[in-house]
């Protein structure tokens, strides 16, 4: 059921979608059947309720709640499916590889269905777009992009260190996914692919101590890229794709550095969210301006207020100081706690352009991350408990 529902968070049309109606039922049923909540995973849990606590308090000050508590339920409940994947994966850390098979398995299906939209392969196929960039089986191509990154480091960790007759497999799952995040058109995708493949290389080439697995990793992802780059060639001679691209490739767009655009309204936005302690509500920002906040750090103080940012801020320091600490220690969960750490980094880069508070995969990054951290902390207890008086020596 874990693993069926990671699956479903990869089709999201509307709201609510199959992933909550699954998820709602399974954090009751689990937790009911006696999951428990260690020490360790009480920590993000105690975080994600301030911050919670914070968006209630911010509907007091909203002249028309409208969609507010309906904003502020959907972010607790998301809050509450971060609590479910840490203690499952604490309880059962083989549950880990379930996860992501079926994570990649999500993305690839949904991958294929915004390139096909894109190219509109078949009658309704544009359903799998949104402003000519694919979109998949998302409302957005901005959250369609990043939900494939992870997904694209778990295949290149297994194209790194797997057997060599598997890897005509795993490149061709490879390339799906990379040809969706390209066709998304997201600079916050492209930027996050960059970040999160170049940073699991250097990691694992930090890792691995002998010769000949970093000369291993080095030619593999070396043909990666010269294979990459050959697709992105390949690609580009589509006029409607090379047309797209030139646009999407500037760094500032106009509504960018425009008046009263994304950057106009980051510094009006903290300018009032100084004045506003409890914030001003969700989804207040975009009917003042005309645009929602897209920096998620903004996000938290309009929509959170100064408790629920500082939960935030405090929630993500936590996780990525204690997810690092673990990082390079040989353990059998390593690679999904490396692959969920780089990206969970990647997404606080990106936030500053956009809004991740809603993002379902972000909430299951964080669980993956925090699940590791206590199967760590549960290994080190163990190995400080004695040998008992009839141990052998």
């Amino acid at each position: 059921m874990i693993a069926f529902g990671v699956f479903l968070s990869g089709f999201v049309m509307s709201e609510p979608a199959p992933y909550e109606l699954i998820m709602a039922v399974q954090i009751v049923i689990w937790f009911l059947f006696g999951l428990a909540i260690s020490r360790t995973v009480a920590v993000p849990l105690a975080l994600l309720l301030l911050y919670n606590v914070g968006g209630m308090l911010s509907l007091l000050v909203m002249r028309d709640i409208g969609g507010g508590p309906m904003y502020v339920a959907v972010s607790t409940f998301l809050a509450l499916t971060t609590i479910l994947y840490a203690a499952v994966i604490e309880e059962r850390p083989q549950r880990l590889e379930l996860i992501f098979k079926a994570w990649v398995a999500a993305a690839i299906i949904t991958s294929i269905l915004g390139v096909l939209g894109y190219f509109h392969a078949f009658p309704g196929a544009e359903a799998f777009t949104r402003y000519d960039r694919a979109m998949g089986a998302f409302q957005d191509p901005n959250v369609f992009g990043p939900f494939l990154i992870a997904p694209i480091l778990y295949l290149l960790h297994r194209l790194l260190t797997g057997r060599l007759e598997q890897a005509p497999l795993v490149v061709a799952g490879l390339l799906v996914l990379v040809f969706g995040v390209f066709l998304s058109f997201s600079r916050a995708a492209w930027g996050l692919l960059l970040f999160s493949s170049v940073s699991l290389i250097f990691l694992m080439l930090l890792k691995e101590r002998t010769a000949a697995f970093r000369l291993k990793i080095l030619a593999l992802s070396l043909a990666a890229v010269v294979l990459l780059v050959l697709a992105l060639i390949i690609a580009l001679q589509f006029d409607k794709v090379a047309d797209l691209f030139t646009t999407r490739a500037r760094l500032v767009q106009d509504y960018d550095g425009a008046h009263m655009g994304r950057f106009d309204r980051h510094k009006i936005g903290f300018l009032l969210a100084m004045e506003r302690p409890l914030g001003i509500g969700p989804m207040e920002l975009g009917k003042m301006y005309g645009e929602d906040e897209h920096n998620i750090w903004l996000k938290s103080l309009t929509t959170y207020g100064w408790l629920g940012f500082i939960s935030y801020v405090v929630l993500i320091g936590w996780t990525l100081a204690a997810g690092f600490r673990y990082l390079l220690r040989e353990r059998p969960w390593q690679p999904h706690l490396m692959i969920a750490w780089i990206t969970i980094l990647g997404h606080c880069l990106i936030g500053n352009v956009i809004d991740t508070d809603h993002w379902r995969h972000f909430y299951l990054l964080l669980g993956i991350v925090w699940g590791c951290i206590a199967l760590e902390q549960r290994h080190q207890k163990t190995k400080r408990i004695p040998a008992g008086p009839n141990s052998a020596a």
